[in-house]
C-alpha cells in the first residue's frame, strides 16, 4: 500500500449559501490523499500501473467549477469521481477549504474533510 498526496490545489469558485458568494466567488484550497497499491508501479515504472495525479488534479478542478451551497457536496462529488475513474484507489481523503470566508470575523479559512473507502 502507498499514499499519493496532491496538496494545495488552488481554485476560484462560486460555492456558498449566500447569494453574494455565488456571484462574487471565493478562493479555495483543496488537498487530496489517496491510498493504493503502488508495488506494481514501483517495479514496472509505468504510469498505467499507478494513480495518475494529473487525473486527480483534473477531477478536483472540474468538480470545483460546479457551484454548490455546501463544501460537503463538492467533496462528495470529488470522491465519487475518483473511485469511478481510477480503479486502483482503495481509500481517498479530500479537504476543501474556503479562504477568507464571509462569517463575520477574521478567519483564515474553513475546511471540511471527508474520507471514503472503495466499496466492493
Amino acid at each position: 500500500m502507498g499514499i499519493i498526496k496532491v496538496k494545495n490545489i488552488r481554485v476560484f469558485a462560486y460555492h456558498g449559501c449566500l447569494k453574494e458568494e455565488t456571484k462574487i466567488g471565493s478562493d479555495y484550497r483543496v488537498d487530496l490523499e489517496v491510498k493504493a497499491n503502488l508495488k506494481t508501479s514501483a517495479k514496472t515504472d509505468e504510469l498505467t500501473d499507478t494513480v495518475d495525479y494529473v487525473l486527480l488534479n483534473k477531477i478536483v478542478k472540474e468538480e470545483m467549477q460546479h457551484a454548490s451551497k455546501l463544501l460537503e457536496t463538492v467533496a462528495q462529488r470529488i470522491l465519487d469521481r475518483i473511485f469511478k475513474e481510477d480503479h486502483l484507489v482503495n481509500k481517498a481523503t479530500v479537504s476543501v477549504s474556503k479562504l477568507n470566508p464571509p462569517i463575520g470575523g477574521d478567519v483564515e479559512s474553513v475546511t471540511i474533510k471527508m474520507t471514503e473507502r472503495r466499496k466492493n
